[in-house]
């Protein structure tokens, strides 16, 4: 299977991207002549990252009917010092939220996730050391 996006200079340091599902995404570095009017093309590789992992999570927290009340994913990631800049170490913290949380069912998915599902989470693998932590918040 072949994605193929089409990327196109607005002004500035603006630039517009489609996605195969059709959906247009902005992206805007920090210039001279920003005018912060989209993504940062690093930051959306971490959300990339994030929504990989979490479309596994919740479709896999489904099947397993292991509810939960709410769920977040926040991605931190370390910028080489040399150019060219990359993240070299990511770490990736799942925090769900719930009354009846099933840890070992939360604990299973998460794993699978990161171990064989995300194939993003595979992509960073191949430049940066991604470590993962597991929050429980009883509401």
């Amino acid at each position: 299977m072949t994605n193929t996006v089409t990327t196109i200079w607005k002004e500035n340091m603006l630039f517009e991207s489609d996605n195969p599902s059709g959906d247009t995404i902005y992206m805007d570095a920090p210039d001279e002549g920003n005018e912060n009017r989209g993504l940062r093309p690093k930051a959306m590789m971490l959300s990339s990252l994030a929504g990989c992992s979490g479309l596994d999570v919740i479709s896999l927290l489904k099947k397993m009917r292991a509810d939960v009340s709410d769920f977040k994913m926040i991605v931190h990631g370390e910028l080489t010092d040399e150019h060219p800049k990359y993240y070299h170490k990511v770490s990736v913290e799942y925090h769900f939220y719930g009354n009846d949380l099933q840890e070992e069912k939360i604990n299973k998915v998460v794993t699978l996730s990161v171990d064989k599902y995300c194939g993003v989470m595979e992509m960073f693998r191949q430049f940066a050391k991604v470590t993962t932590e597991v929050y429980l918040h009883k509401q």
